[in-house]
């Protein structure tokens, strides 16, 4: 089969296909002729560049990345359900033991054998990927690959910190980075449970970066008075939850004191490693919380499909395709942050 196969870690011009062996099947596993990978910031664009967390997770190199991605079941290992053969499926990366006391809480996602296809065995930039059954979720009639490909991989986490906030009608979120594949999925869904979304992104040079997101208000993350903006917009109430993606030390000072009392912050993300000064007062004084979110779990994972059999789908502007032979250009998109939303190869 095709691939694209990183021989060593640098640029984008480091991917390059090469032809390697059909994988196979093994007890409990099946595999997925693949039609759309997502391409993911942390996971595939750091890891191929030598960045932590997981350039040193690698099993050796040459390595095919690819974590969450969509396409047809054709071939089942020992095990696994025949029935799923032909089946039109969305893939979960997310590998764990299944047996420890976070995962018997239905918290997979603190496993300390968390793993991840692309990372810790061979991913899905490649026209086959061998997953365990367990990670296939049958997309529904009329949900195409891309969108598949772009709920597996952020779905699941959106869901995750909403559930971590207790969101859903009467809330304000406020979710920051609200353009990014992440971003924009938790503020969709948000909004299709019911919630008012505020949507943070940088703005100054391209004001329609939110269009087509259900926002009551799109606001400038540069702006000096983010914070005063914030809090016109709720009447001086300020924000229930806030999802914070960036983890960046500026605008943590921009909205930290717009969040309500028992307002919640979920942050599952921290990309330049900056430390933020946390004042811990406001905390107790408000009965406020700061939750982190590695990833979705089963549960979440759960609710998120539940949601789209009820009409859930990630906004058509923040789903793009492109060609499986641009993985370089999607890469470089993604690190110059001129991408919006999830970008997905079509594999062909």
């Amino acid at each position: 089969m095709r691939a694209v196969v990183l021989r060593r870690h640098g640029g984008p011009e480091v991917l390059e296909f090469a032809e390697i062996p059909d994988p196979v099947p093994g007890p409990g596993e099946v595999r997925v002729r693949v039609a759309s990978v997502v391409v993911a910031r942390t996971k595939d664009v750091a890891t191929r560049a030598g960045r932590p967390p997981f350039a040193a997770q690698l099993p050796g190199l040459p390595h095919v990345l690819g974590t969450e991605h969509a396409g047809t079941v054709d071939a089942v290992g020992p095990g696994a359900d025949p029935e799923l053969t032909g089946r039109r499926v969305a893939v979960s990366a997310v590998l764990t033991c299944g047996t420890c006391r976070v995962c018997a809480r239905g918290r997979e996602e603190a496993c300390d054998a968390f793993r991840l296809i692309g990372v810790h065995r061979q991913g899905s930039y490649a026209e086959y990927c061998v997953v365990p059954e367990a990670n296939v979720q049958e997309l529904p009639d009329g949900v195409g690959f891309a969108q598949g490909a772009a709920l597996a991989a952020n779905g699941g986490v959106a869901a995750a910190q909403l559930d971590a906030g207790e969101a859903g009608p009467g809330d304000t979120v406020l979710v920051v980075g609200a353009a990014g594949a992440l971003g924009s999925t938790a503020a969709a869904l948000a909004a299709f449970r019911g919630a008012t979304v505020i949507g943070v992104d940088r703005l100054a040079d391209r004001p329609d970066r939110l269009d087509g997101l259900p926002l009551a208000a799109a606001l400038d993350g540069a702006a000096p008075d983010l914070g005063r903006q914030i809090l016109d917009r709720t009447d001086g109430h300020g924000v229930d939850v806030v999802v914070d993606n960036l983890g960046l030390s500026a605008l943590w000072h921009g909205y930290r004191d717009t969040l309500a009392p028992l307002g919640r912050i979920i942050t599952s993300g921290a990309i330049d490693h900056t430390p933020v000064e946390l004042r811990l007062l406001p905390f107790y004084l408000r009965s406020q919380s700061l939750i982190g979110v590695r990833t979705g779990n089963r549960r979440a994972i759960a609710g998120l499909w539940a949601d789209v059999a009820k009409g859930f789908l990630v906004p058509g502007a923040f789903v793009h395709t492109l060609p499986w032979n641009e993985v370089a250009r999607a890469h470089r998109a993604n690190e110059e942050g001129t991408s919006l939303g999830q970008a997905v190869l079509s594999v062909e």
